[in-house]
């Protein structure tokens, strides 16, 4: 692992508003880590689940995919063709020769792209209801930023194990 401090111990990002710095550290952190473990991962086991839990791919589709979910529902729009196309293929190997470093990469990208969207913020617009999903199940624009990077870090977790037993050798 990286001798760097966590993302939270750098200090407060400059270009970030205060009430989302936490989300903005959480994502960041992810994103590096994300990095870190996966270089050099061998493309065999991308798609190799351990002990029926989901694969290495599953993760990593999934941490791109909800976090554009999460955020489009933040800026209280809905899924558009291509992110329900995206959903749909969760799980699902792309068949790409660099298929590990794509994902990776994709992941990398939407976050970036929610750092983008958290920078523009108005602080005083987070407790405002956003719906959530088909059924609007309603939330807050600060409710899905926390649970993105909630979300986030939890997937990341398991992501860790999985890929630290799938490269394991007893």
């Amino acid at each position: 692992m990286s001798n760097k401090p966590e993302v939270w111990l750098r200090g407060p990002l400059p270009d970030m508003p205060p009430l989302v710095q936490p989300v903005a550290h959480a994502l960041l952190q992810a994103c590096e880590e994300v990095q870190e473990l996966m270089a050099g991962f061998p493309a065999e086991k991308l798609w190799q689940k351990v002990a029926g839990m989901a694969s290495p791919g599953f993760h990593l589709q999934h941490l791109t995919g909800v976090l554009d979910r999460l955020f489009t529902y933040a800026r209280a729009e809905a899924l558009d063709e291509a992110q329900q196309q995206a959903l749909q293929a969760e799980g699902k190997p792309t068949g790409n020769p660099d298929e590990v470093n794509n994902l990776v990469e994709k992941f990398s990208r939407q976050v970036d792209i929610a750092l983008n969207q958290l920078r523009q913020v108005k602080e005083s617009e987070l407790t405002d209801v956003r719906g959530v999903g088909r059924a609007q199940v309603p939330s807050t624009m600060l409710g899905l930023y926390t649970h993105s990077a909630e979300h986030t870090m939890r997937h990341l977790g398991q992501l860790l194990v999985t890929v630290r037993i799938l490269v394991a050798e007893f």
